[in-house]
């Protein structure tokens, strides 16, 4: 299929969606999830991983988990949809915000903030929700397809985030904190062997060192986020004390940085594990001299 097809095919679901009411819409999306689910997309990926996260759970129990984060797939999508819309002050998609007053203090030091999270439920409307109060910018990873990159990059500017291009915004980014922006990155993904190996459910797994490295340089903090959807379908957006350097001086202070803020992640995964992303292969690349 052509990328122009496949763009046009993606922008008539999304305008399908987002004609819906929103609880219509999330309730649509979750039977497209569930569709995605039933066609095999990436189940067997999404299945390996799960059983090196969870070796203990029985088989049932985590393709109960599987399927429901098929169904938060599809929300999430719909979501993406209107995020402009979702992410407004008085927006019936968001239930409560814990957490401000970490915002706060990290904000007064006046060195700017690097907003972590992970793929993890609606991840993008926790920025947008946080760039209703400060001029907020997102580091992306172009897509393949140029017409969903336009239209990914639409609707983060329609709901106020700015965006800068993982592929040539490291001078950006400084220039983002130097202005005080908030900086929202993620670093749950296999960074293959350009990582630090940090743990991450019991392994090894190698996790890009930018975060931290651009923390340290720069003594803007990190702030980890996440939104939890409720019974009702509405998130709760959570955020966490800033995380910061032991010893910014120290040879691995970049690498112990890495691996507390990929705990905190493991956290929240554990916690509620249908709404993070599991169809990637995170634990591809294997650490020097193992057997993989």
């Amino acid at each position: 299929m052509s990328h122009a097809l496949e763009a046009l095919l993606a922008r008539g679901a999304a305008a399908g969606l987002r004609a819906l009411p929103w609880r219509s819409s999330i309730a649509a999306g979750a039977a497209l999830g569930t569709a995605a689910g039933g066609l095999g997309l990436r189940r067997r990926v999404a299945r390996a991983n799960l059983a090196l996260a969870f070796p203990k759970k029985p088989e049932a129990e985590r393709d109960a988990i599987l399927a429901a984060h098929y169904r938060e797939l599809g929300r999430v999508l719909a979501e993406y949809t209107r995020m402009g819309e979702l992410s407004a002050l008085d927006s019936e998609a968001i239930a409560a915000v814990h957490g401000l007053e970490h915002l706060e203090s990290a904000r007064a030091r006046g060195r700017g903030v690097i907003l972590m999270s992970g793929h993890y439920s609606s991840f993008e409307l926790l920025c947008a929700r946080l760039g209703r109060l400060h001029p907020t910018d997102v580091l992306t990873r172009r897509v393949s397809n140029p017409g969903v990159e336009r239209w990914l990059t639409e609707r983060r500017h329609e709901a106020g985030l700015g965006t800068i291009s993982s592929e040539t915004g490291v001078r950006e980014v400084y220039g983002a904190l130097k202005a005080q922006r908030f900086v929202a990155m993620l670093a749950d993904q296999d960074a293959r062997g350009h990582g630090v190996f940090v743990p991450f459910f019991g392994r090894p797994t190698s996790t890009a060192l930018g975060p931290a490295r651009i923390s340290i340089a720069t003594g803007a903090p990190i702030l980890m986020g996440f939104t939890t959807r409720g019974r009702d379908g509405r998130h709760a957006l959570e955020l966490e004390p800033p995380l910061e350097a032991e010893d910014p001086r120290a040879s691995d202070a970049a690498e112990r940085l890495t691996a507390r803020h990929t705990a905190r992640l493991e956290h929240w995964v554990r916690k509620r594990p249908e709404l993070w992303f599991w169809l990637h292969r995170r634990w591809k690349t294997a650490p020097p001299g193992s057997a993989h």
